[in-house]
């Protein structure tokens, strides 16, 4: 009897042990797909955003998408419970944290793929974290590693492969790579002031929070650029989709996926996953808009994210 009773306490915990390990196993598999999913509405946001300029100015393209994001966020919020009113301490952050990204952020990035290909803009955006520390050395006088040094190296080297053509010509605007370069530079910005903000805001409302603010600026910025155009736009079934697209999955899901993963498993390791944009970007430039990719752009896309993984690699490493 004492055996039997035995025998059947450690099934029952040998099972329970088991179910764990399968739940573990599953909540991190979750995390993966989750993280992924991020990275290929973003990847395919690139793609949107072409779809939309179409019919939509810059300006007003970025305030459309931010007035539904807001709208929705705060929705969101609201009926999840976690609605949380600013403190006036932190007040000033948010303003600055809105002033980088969305509003520098979202100027860089849209008015450069007016002028360059979706491929090119994910391939140059995708470089934020390897030039980060180049930043933070910079501006905080943070110590920079051989690593940051050689991916900086090279992503710029994989960059430069997929503006390159043989004939000797670049079928590029300068300007374009400079606005988007800037909108790099802004993403970094946007990262040093975040740290700023306390944690004792919820993820979704800090992106809440930056939209709206962000509305501040781009309201009045849109009507100035974009107000003797009103009369004159027509609005396509496709840009429309292609601007709720934005709103709802680039501007809402993904960022809530993502910040899900980062409060997992961490920043570092999170952003290993950004390196998959560029080329799930590539991929559906090749399929949806007939983007040309020779080996030479394959070659240059697999050094950038090649450069990305070597910029984080000793950060992994410590993980």
């Amino acid at each position: 009897m004492i055996k039997n009773s035995l025998s059947k306490q450690e099934n029952k915990i040998l099972n329970y042990k088991l179910i764990r390990k399968y739940m573990s196993r599953f909540k991190s598999l979750g995390l993966y797909v989750s993280i992924v999913a991020a990275m290929l509405i973003w990847a395919f946001s690139f793609i949107w955003t072409k779809a939309a300029l179409t019919s939509f100015r810059p300006m007003m393209l970025i305030t459309c998408r931010l007035i539904i994001a807001s709208v929705l966020l705060l929705l969101v919020s609201l009926l999840s419970g976690r609605f949380q009113k600013i403190q006036k301490k932190d007040l000033k952050w948010f303003l600055l944290l809105a002033l980088f990204e969305p509003y520098l952020y979202y100027i860089g990035e849209t008015f450069g793929l007016t002028m360059v290909s979706s491929t090119l803009a994910s391939v140059i955006i995708s470089t934020i974290p390897v030039f980060s520390p180049l930043l933070a050395f910079l501006i905080l006088r943070e110590r920079i590693g051989w690593f940051n040094v050689a991916g900086i190296i090279l992503s710029l080297s994989g960059v430069f492969l997929v503006i390159f053509e043989p004939s000797g010509n670049f079928h590029v605007q300068p300007l374009g790579i400079v606005l988007l370069f800037f909108a790099v530079f802004s993403a970094i910005c946007y990262a040093v002031v975040l740290q700023k903000i306390s944690i004792q805001y919820y993820t979704l409302n800090i992106i809440l929070y930056q939209s709206l603010f962000g509305l501040m600026f781009f309201v009045p910025t849109s009507l100035l650029t974009d107000y003797s155009y009103f009369s004159t736009l027509h609005f396509t079934r496709s840009s429309i989709e292609a601007l709720l697209m934005l709103s709802i999955f680039a501007s809402v899901i993904a960022y809530v996926l993502f910040a899900r993963v980062v409060r997992r498993i961490g920043v570092a390791r999170s952003n290993v996953f950004t390196n998959l944009i560029p080329v799930f970007t590539a991929v559906f430039s090749w399929i949806f808009l007939n983007e040309q990719l020779t080996t030479l752009k394959w070659m240059g896309i697999a050094i950038v994210v090649g450069g990305l993984f070597v910029s984080q690699a000793r950060k992994i490493k410590l993980k």
